[in-house]
C-alpha cells in the first residue's frame, strides 16, 4: 500500500513550492495564457503526475488508477448532471419555451437592469444551484441577461458573483454531505455552521450585482432590492440549514427570496428605470403586454418539473441515491493521520444527473409535438457546446485526485498550518485554491475538509470553524473554477474561452475572498461559541 510522504524533499520551502506548482500553473494557463480549459487541465494533469511520481514517489500504476477513478467520478458526478441540464436548456430554447420565459421576466421584473439581475441571477440562480449545481446556473442565467442587454462577459460575471452564496448547498447539499463524511463531524451541526457563515456572506452579493450592472448610480433608488434580496434569501436559507439539514437551504432561500422580491415589486418600483451601465431609460420601456395565465404556466412548467423530479429523487426522503452498482478503489496511508485514505469511484445509478435526465424526458413528453422533431438539433447543439466541458470534468477530477492522493495536498496544508493562529486567514484561501484546482466545492471538501479539521484541532480552533470556511472559501472561488466556467460558458459565445471569463471574474472573486476572511476572523475572535460542537 502506498504511504504518502509529508516532506519528500527534506526542505519545507521546496516541498511547498513543488506542491503549489499544479495550482499556479493551472491558473497561469487559464487566466494569463488564456488557454482553453480542457487543454489547460491536460497540461496540468501531466505536470501534476510527473511531480507526484518524482517528488512524492507515487508509483506509476497506482497513480494512474487514482487519476482514472477520479476522472470517472468527474464524469458521473459532474458531466452526467451538466450534460442533461444543458440538454434541457436547449430543449427550452429550440421549442420556444425559453422565449416565453424571458417575456414573462420582462413583464414582472420591469425593464430595470437592477431588478433583472437580483430577481434572476440572485434568486432564480440560487434555485438552479440548489437543484443542479456545477455551473448550471451560469449556463441558464447568463444567456437571459445577455438577451436583456448586458454585455456578454459582464453577464457571465454577474451570474458568477450571484452564484457565490448558494454553492455550499448546491446539488441538494452534496458538498456538505461530503464534508461531513470526510471529517466525521455531525451532519446537522456542520450544515448549521456553514449556514452561519453563508448568512453573513449573503449580505454582500446583491449590492455587488447592482453595482456591476448599473454602477454607483444604481444604489440611489435601487437599494431596497439589495436589502430585500439578501435578507429574504437568508430568511429561507439559515433556518433550513439549521433545522432541516443541507438538502434544501438553497431551494428554500431562493423561493423565499423570489416571493419577497415579487411582493416588493407590487408595492415599490425604482423611481428611475436604469438600463445596463446605469443608462436612464424611458418610462415607456416598462409598458409590456400582459401575458396570458396559460403562457405563464407554460413558461414555468419545465422548471416546476425539474424541481419536483429532482426533489423527489434526491431529497432526504429518498434512499435511491445509496444504491451502488460498481465501486473501484485504490488505497494508501495518509501522511497526516497515518490512517487509510483512498480514491473511490462509486457508480450510483440514481445520482442527481439521472433525475435531471428524467425531467428532460417528461418535458419532451409534455411538448412532444415540437420537441421530438427537434431532438436531433437539441443533441447536436448540446454536444457542440459541451464537449470541452465534458473533457474538463474528467481531467480536472483526475488531476485533483492525484494531487490529493499523492500527498501533495497534505504537504501543502501541513506547511501552511505552521503559521499558527494566523491560519484563520488562510483557511478560506485553501478552499479557494481547492476549487480553483478541482472546479468543485464537493471535490474541495473531499480534498481539504479533513485537513482543515485536523489543523483546527491542533491549533485549538472551534471544531466547526475551519471546515466551514473551507466550504465557503470554495464558494467564493467558483467564479474562477475551470470546470464551472467550462460548463457556464457552454450556452454562450465564450465556449472554450474560459480563460477570458476567469480573468474577468478574478478581481471581484478576490474581494469576496477578503470579505470571507473578515467573517472567519469575526467568528474566531468574537463569536467562537457558535462554531463549537
Amino acid at each position: 500500500m502506498f504511504h504518502q510522504l509529508l516532506n519528500p524533499t527534506g526542505n519545507v520551502g521546496l516541498t511547498l513550492i513543488l506542491a503549489l506548482i499544479p495550482i499556479v500553473l493551472l491558473l497561469f494557463l487559464l487566466a494569463v495564457v488564456r488557454m482553453t480549459a480542457w487543454l489547460a487541465v491536460i497540461v496540468g494533469s501531466i505536470v501534476t503526475i510527473l511531480i507526484a511520481i518524482w517528488a512524492w514517489h507515487l508509483p506509476f500504476g497506482i497513480g494512474m488508477k487514482a487519476y482514472f477513478y477520479g476522472g470517472l467520478t468527474g464524469v458521473w458526478a459532474i458531466d452526467w448532471i451538466t450534460f442533461w441540464g444543458v440538454t434541457l436548456y436547449y430543449t427550452l430554447v429550440l421549442t420556444g419555451l425559453f422565449d416565453i420565459f424571458k417575456k414573462w421576466l420582462i413583464q414582472v421584473a420591469t425593464a430595470d437592469v437592477r431588478v433583472q439581475a437580483i430577481l434572476m441571477a440572485w434568486a432564480f440562480g440560487a434555485l438552479l444551484e440548489g437543484l443542479v449545481g456545477f455551473g448550471y446556473p451560469w449556463a441558464v442565467i447568463a444567456p437571459i441577461l445577455m438577451g436583456l442587454g448586458i454585455a456578454d462577459l459582464d453577464a457571465l460575471r454577474v451570474t458568477a458573483i450571484a452564484n457565490n452564496a448558494p454553492v455550499s448547498y448546491g446539488a441538494m447539499g452534496v458538498p456538505i454531505l461530503v464534508l461531513a463524511s470526510v471529517t466525521g463531524l455531525p451532519l446537522m451541526k456542520l450544515s448549521g455552521s456553514v449556514g452561519d457563515v453563508v448568512a453573513l456572506l449573503a449580505l454582500a452579493p446583491p449590492w455587488i450585482l447592482i453595482y456591476l450592472v448599473s454602477g454607483k448610480k444604481g444604489f440611489r433608488h435601487g437599494w431596497p432590492l439589495a436589502v430585500v434580496g439578501s435578507l429574504s434569501y437568508i430568511l429561507g436559507q439559515w433556518p433550513t440549514a439549521h433545522f432541516l439539514g443541507p438538502y434544501l437551504p438553497d431551494i428554500a432561500g431562493s423561493i423565499v427570496s423570489f416571493v419577497c422580491l415579487l411582493l416588493l415589486l407590487k408595492v415599490w418600483r425604482p423611481k428611475t428605470i436604469l438600463g445596463y451601465g446605469g443608462v436612464e431609460l424611458s418610462s415607456s420601456t416598462n409598458k409590456t403586454e400582459s401575458m396570458a395565465t396559460r403562457d405563464v404556466f407554460k413558461a414555468w412548467l419545465p422548471f416546476a418539473v425539474l424541481v419536483i423530479v429532482v426533489l423527489a429523487g434526491t431529497g432526504p426522503w429518498s434512499h435511491l441515491g445509496d444504491i451502488s452498482w460498481l465501486k473501484l478503489q485504490v488505497g494508501g496511508i495518509s501522511s497526516i493521520t497515518h490512517k487509510a485514505t483512498a480514491v473511490l469511484f462509486n457508480w450510483t445509478p440514481f445520482a442527481g444527473g439521472t433525475w435531471i435526465f428524467f425531467s428532460w424526458i417528461i418535458v419532451m413528453l409534455l411538448f412532444a409535438n415540437k420537441s421530438f422533431k427537434v431532438a436531433g438539433a437539441i443533441f447536436r447543439k448540446t454536444f457542440a457546446q459541451m464537449w470541452g466541458a465534458l473533457l474538463v470534468g474528467f481531467f480536472i477530477f483526475g488531476l485533483a485526485n492525484v494531487f490529493n492522493f499523492s500527498g501533495m495536498a497534505s504537504s501543502l496544508a501541513s506547511d501552511i498550518s505552521k503559521l499558527g493562529p494566523v491560519f484563520i486567514i488562510f483557511a478560506p484561501v485553501l478552499g479557494w485554491i481547492g476549487v480553483a484546482l478541482s472546479g468543485s466545492n464537493t471535490s474541495t471538501n473531499a480534498m481539504f475538509g479533513a485537513l482543515q479539521m485536523m489543523v483546527g484541532k491542533l491549533l485549538g480552533f472551534p471544531m466547526l470553524l475551519l471546515p466551514s470556511l473551507n466550504s465557503v472559501g470554495a464558494e467564493v472561488g467558483k467564479p474562477i473554477a475551470p470546470q464551472t466556467a467550462s460548463v457556464g460558458v457552454s450556452t454562450t459565445g465564450f465556449t472554450r474561452k474560459e480563460g477570458e471569463v476567469i480573468r474577468h471574474n478574478m478581481g471581484w472573486t478576490l474581494i469576496a475572498l477578503g470579505y470571507l476572511i473578515v467573517i472567519g476572523v469575526f467568528y474566531y475572535l468574537v463569536a467562537p461559541g457558535i462554531m463549537k460542537l
